[in-house]
């Protein structure tokens, strides 16, 4: 079952989604002709549906003697006599209202004539454009912009000059999309015999099939005898009584524009409906490298292992901790928007972290036409740019996870005090012996024994040993927290680090590949 055709309005939404998903994104000159679409068909639907054809030809192609014919007058004065202004000429068939006219004020035709009115041809407005082989630059300018603004165009050709290159290069081929609002007419065949017009008419026949204009009906005419001349003004009532032919130029309009879009689509969309994020896993490794991830979480490690070697061991000795700073204090860490004082990643890091960057822009730029690509390759080095930043921000504002005390910790420390206070009663009881003993009073404090150790003694050693051998034995303890948390710091921080990776770089890349497979899907909508 053939499927419906597009209305314009669809086409024309479409095409619209194209360009305001590529604007910004990227720097092709299509879109300014796609923009131009747009304008036209914005004013054209607005100034109704009457039929603009132009006839358009070389010099002496007999173009406006045909313009004439056709207006039943005089109106474009033909041959060496017609005026250089390289303006165009106009007939209007139709009731005096000012439709046509306004029509003729947007493609901006001064020189205007009013048919009488005739039914076959109301609607019609004829227009006689300028040689657009003139020697004159304005004359060829003037061509050039109301050949993209008629609804429907007659090209006149002659026996002499039919298969001119610039006519078939410049203007013919180009409008292979607009084959349904072309009219290709070989004037002048009253010059020529029955063989010379067939063989003629078939040599341009096989010329317009080669450029796409298959579709393009070819005519016969002379404007001077009036031969074929009713085949093409039937062929203009025709369009005139459909009142499409505004409508079906703006269709080929969009479509050549949608055409010219497609240029920056892979073939297929080719790289539509890819999932997962190739390269960010590599990416997530550089970036907590560069941002000093190892260092941090060597840090922690220290730091937590000089805390709770400072809880288990020795009471008296506590205090060394202070000679040396905490290392996690040293780095500046835990101060969301502040910086660090890590050190800045050095050529090594930054080549790996670039080379990451380049691979994920690679992967997902596979398949993508050039002008996406350089789109992708702009936004990653605008994300590159503001990594370091980001970066050192997202580790100074990092969660490293709790910091709190073990209960195993909180009693060993608390034994330590124990034993501290063990060996403290002993030396204490100690001094007083000696002091008695100074005084020759050691009989009046009996002296305890432990298999022969005195207690005071055995307390001293006891409890400083006690201590030592607690302190030794939290260690290896101490030692295996230090490392959990440094590990548990480390998810914290590359999960830190991927958020910057995914805001400033997966994030917009990706953005940009959806928006590529959006411009390519609405280019599609609107080029079918």
């Amino acid at each position: 079952m053939k499927r419906a055709e597009r209305s314009l309005t669809d086409r024309l939404t479409a095409l619209r989604e194209a360009i305001e998903v590529a604007d910004g994104r990227l720097e092709v000159p299509e879109l300014a002709q796609a923009r131009a679409v747009l304008a036209k068909a914005g004013a054209r639907e607005a100034l109704g549906d009457a039929t603009v054809v132009a006839l358009a030809g070389a010099t002496g192609s007999g173009k406006s003697t045909l313009f004439n014919a056709l207006s039943g007058s005089e109106v474009s004065t033909p041959g060496v006599r017609r005026p250089t202004t390289g303006v165009a000429h106009a007939t209007v068939w139709g009731t005096a209202d000012d439709g046509a006219d306004r029509l003729l004020d947007w493609l901006e035709v001064p020189r205007r004539h009013r048919h009488a009115p005739e039914p076959a041809l109301d609607g019609l407005v004829l227009l006689d454009l300028p040689d657009h082989d003139s020697v004159r630059l304005e004359h060829r300018l003037e061509v050039d912009r109301l050949v993209g603004l008629v609804d429907v165009l007659v090209w006149v050709l002659d026996p002499q000059k039919y298969a001119d290159a610039a006519v078939h290069e410049r203007y013919l081929a180009p409008l292979a999309t607009h084959a349904g609002v072309l009219l290709v007419v070989l004037n002048q065949v009253d010059r020529l015999d029955e063989p010379a017009a067939r063989a003629c008419l078939t040599d341009l026949r096989g010329l317009l099939d080669r450029e796409g204009l298959a579709e393009t009906p070819l005519l016969a005419v002379s404007g001077r005898t009036g031969l074929g001349l009713s085949e093409l003004r039937g062929q203009l009532a025709r369009r005139v009584s459909a009142r499409r032919a505004a409508t079906e130029r703006l269709v080929a309009d969009v479509r050549a524009g949608a055409a010219a879009l497609a240029a920056h689509c892979p073939e297929g969309n080719a790289a539509a409906g890819r999932g997962g994020r190739p390269g960010a896993e590599e990416l997530t490794d550089a970036l907590a490298v560069a941002a000093g991830v190892p260092t941090v979480t060597a840090a922690v490690e220290r730091s937590t292992y000089r805390e709770g070697t400072g809880r288990t061991g020795w009471p008296l000795l506590r205090w060394t901790r202070k000679l040396r700073a905490d290392p996690l204090e040293r780095l500046h860490l835990g101060r969301d928007g502040g910086r660090t004082s890590l050190p800045a990643a050095g050529a090594v890091e930054a080549a790996r972290v670039a080379t990451a960057v380049r691979e994920v822009r690679e992967d997902l730029g596979d398949g993508l036409a050039p002008a996406w690509r350089d789109e992708l390759r702009r936004t990653a080095e605008d994300g590159e740019h503001r990594l370091t930043d980001a970066l050192d921000q997202a580790v100074a504002g990092a969660d490293l996870g709790p910091d709190r005390v073990p209960l195993w910790q909180r009693a060993a420390g608390g034994l330590q005090w124990l034993l501290m206070v063990v060996a403290l009663v002993g030396a204490v009881w100690l001094l007083a012996l000696v002091v008695l003993g100074f005084f020759q009073l050691d009989d009046v404090l009996p002296l305890p024994r432990v298999e022969g150790i005195p207690l005071p003694t055995l307390l001293v050693g006891g409890g400083l040993l006690a201590g030592l051998l607690l302190a030794l034995v939290c260690r290896p303890l101490v030692a295996l927290r230090a490392r959990r948390r440094a590990r548990s710091a480390g998810r914290r921080l590359r999960a830190a680090v991927q958020e910057v990776a995914e805001a400033e770089v997966l994030a917009p890349l990706t953005e940009v590949e959806r928006d590529a497979e959006r411009f390519c899907a609405a280019v599609a909508a609107a080029a079918r």
